[in-house]
């Protein structure tokens, strides 16, 4: 269960996303004209979504440069640079 945590930032993030576009939908069915708090509250779900989506690809970028970084030190220890 060590990655349980992922599954729950990503069924937030699509659970946000989905919520958004049903009440945008429901309220463009209903009133023919979307409200500002309604588009407001898009604006800060997909900004919550994009961020999670957005924060796990970065962090995957990071560790993956810390992996070759340290690999890099473990095979060459002394520091010479290669040519």
């Amino acid at each position: 269960m060590a990655h349980g945590y992922k599954i729950t930032q990503y069924t937030c993030a699509v659970l946000l996303i989905v919520s958004s576009i049903a009440l945008a939908w429901a309220t463009a069915i209903d009133n023919d004209d979307i409200a500002n708090g309604v588009l407001l509250y898009i604006a800060q779900a997909f900004l919550l979504a994009g961020s999670i989506f957005g924060l796990e690809y970065y962090v995957h970028l990071i560790s993956r440069k810390v992996n070759y970084d340290y690999q890099e030190k473990r095979n060459n220890p002394q520091g010479d640079s290669k040519q």
